[in-house]
Parts: structure tokens; sequence; C-alpha cells
């Protein structure tokens, strides 16, 4: 969420967390919103027990149906999670988009492949992939990858092999 929708939510955050209450009661959830904090990178919502996935679907609706909130500003809600580092090898270091091009393979690209690529579907990056040349001397890269995970490190099984 940017800045400005931020404060705006957090401005009237003890209404919202009535809303949130009602509407996750009107679902029959035993799950109930105990507070709101902000950080610079968001909100977070806390509840009095591990919300199930119905429960983040209730909050994000709420979320994106308040009138001066940009919802399109409003990123996917996730449980806490930890981060798995992947490390991907042989990747050509130098782009092929022209004939005789020397131009680096660079992040933004990678971030790109990724979101073309359906095994990467139900997965989130952690932070930007950062790419390193093996040597001086080589035309390959190693790629790295953040992706948030399960506590069971379920998601990057599935990439992995």
């Amino acid at each position: 969420m940017a800045k400005d929708n931020i404060d705006k939510f957090m401005k009237n955050s003890s209404i919202h967390v009535a809303n949130l209450n009602r509407n996750l009661r009107n679902n029959k959830s035993e799950v109930s919103v105990d507070f709101i904090h902000s950080d610079p990178l968001g909100i977070m919502v806390v509840t009095n027990r591990v919300s199930l996935n119905s429960d983040l679907l209730t909050i994000k609706k709420c979320i994106k149906n308040l009138e001066n909130i940009d919802s399109t500003q409003v990123e996917t809600l996730q449980l806490p999670q930890s981060k798995s580092y992947l490390k991907i090898i042989s990747i050509p270091y130098y782009l092929c988009r022209s004939y005789n091009s020397q131009e680096c393979i660079t992040s933004n690209d990678i971030e790109d492949i990724i979101k073309q690529n359906y095994i990467f579907d139900n997965n989130t990056l952690a932070s930007k992939p950062r790419v390193i040349k093996v040597s001086l001397k080589s035309d390959m890269a190693i790629v790295w990858i953040n992706i948030w995970n399960a506590q069971s490190r379920v998601k990057a099984k599935g990439l992995i092999n």
C-alpha cells in the first residue's frame, strides 16, 4: 500500500477494526481483529488466532471496498511466512536481443521471466532477484531469488527439480 493510502486508512483504524470484525462474524469465522498497525511498507492486521484463507479474503474484500482507499494499491494479504533462498545456475549472462549485443541480464529481466513461467504462479518474490556473473571470463550467471514460503517449505520444494 502507498503511504497516502496507509495514512488514510489509519485515520479511521478503530472503525475499520469494528467493520472487519463484523464482516468476519457474518462469515461465521472464529477470528477477530485485535488491532491494526502501520509501518512504511504497509499495514498489519493483527488477529486473535491464525487466519484461514477465507478470513484473509474477507479482510481484503473489506479493505478494497473502502471509499477513500485506492483499491488498485491494495496488495495480496499474507500470513507470516519465511523466506526461501533459491539459486538458479547456468543462466546466460548476456541477452540476445540483437546481433552482437553485449547487454547484461538484469534483475528486472529475471522478474519478467518469473512472471511468465507457470512454475512460479503461486509464489511471491520476497525481494529483487540478484544476478551474479560466475567469473570475469564466463558468459554464465547465477541468479538468487527469495520467495515467501510456508514454514514447511512446501513452495520451495515444488520449485526444486
